[in-house]
């Protein structure tokens, strides 16, 4: 298959306006999801470096994280690889109120374990099978299930990751198993079809996000989500500011007491 042509990037200005317009949608969906009792299941899952970290740190920029949590599940523990395998991500689901952002999620085992041997066949067999029913269950119970996949082309994910190398900030984000997916393209290829074959079902459904271009992709993310929730706006209580007892109510201790952090930023405006 030929590579897809590199996108030119969505400009900035209209990404900001718009992205700031999507994260008041989402303040305006989370106190609905917490007024009505709604569970939000959001999973991001895709290829190494595709966007999905980048889409879940501007999601939940202005949300209240007691009521948006991220679930980024380490590898299993010696006692959690015997259990049942949805078990340990059976815990991390919304109880009513909340929203859960599964960074990666159960479908680990249709990906990096499958391709990498970290399952065995048969594990992954019994995977494919009871899948659609464990998200059937989910979502008969009343739990808001929403599944994306991002996709990346390959010279795409190649340009991430020598930018991630190169930068020190960035540097923490590639693990050898992320390199490791460089090597085994076209297995993660399969294993994804394979996946969407057996998981894409009509009580929950895959969405693709293209993400060559991380500013589209985010937004068009978002924006998707938000059109499938039948969220609405939820009346807030006034608010007003009380005013301030007087100065005297309370004498403070004196200031040379208490020890402060010393003003490095002034420090700055002497250079």
């Amino acid at each position: 298959m030929a590579e897809r042509p590199r996108e030119k990037r969505f400009p900035r200005p209209v990404y900001e306006r718009e992205l700031l317009r999507l994260q008041g949608e989402l303040v305006v969906l989370q106190e609905w999801v917490r007024a009505s009792g709604a569970r939000l299941v959001v999973l991001f899952e895709g290829r190494d470096a595709a966007g999905k970290g980048s889409t879940i740190k501007r999601f939940t920029e202005h949300l209240n994280p007691r009521v948006v949590r991220i679930a980024a599940l380490p590898r299993p523990t010696e006692r959690e690889r015997t259990q049942w395998y949805f078990q340990r991500y059976v815990e991390h689901l919304p109880a009513a109120g909340e929203i859960v952002l599964f960074d990666r999620s159960w479908y680990n085992r249709a990906g990096v374990e499958r391709v990498l041997g970290f399952c065995t066949a048969e594990e992954h067999r019994r995977f494919l099978q009871q899948c659609p029913t464990f998200e059937r269950l989910l979502v008969d119970d009343g739990i808001l299930l929403r599944k994306y996949w991002f996709s990346v082309s390959q010279a795409e994910q190649t340009r991430r990751f020598r930018a991630r190398i190169d930068d020190p900030l960035r540097r923490w984000k590639l693990s050898t198993v992320d390199l490791e997916s460089v090597t085994h393209w076209a297995e993660y290829s399969r294993a994804k079809d394979d996946m969407l074959t057996h998981t894409d079902t009509a009580e929950s459904p895959w969405y693709v996000v293209e993400s060559e271009d991380k500013r589209r992709g985010r937004l068009n993310m978002i924006s998707h989500l938000l059109g499938s929730v039948p969220y609405h706006e939820v009346p807030r209580p006034a608010l007003e500011l009380p005013a301030n007892p007087p100065a005297s109510a309370y004498p403070r201790t004196e200031r040379s007491l208490q020890y402060y952090v010393p003003d490095h930023a002034e420090t700055l405006l002497r250079r």
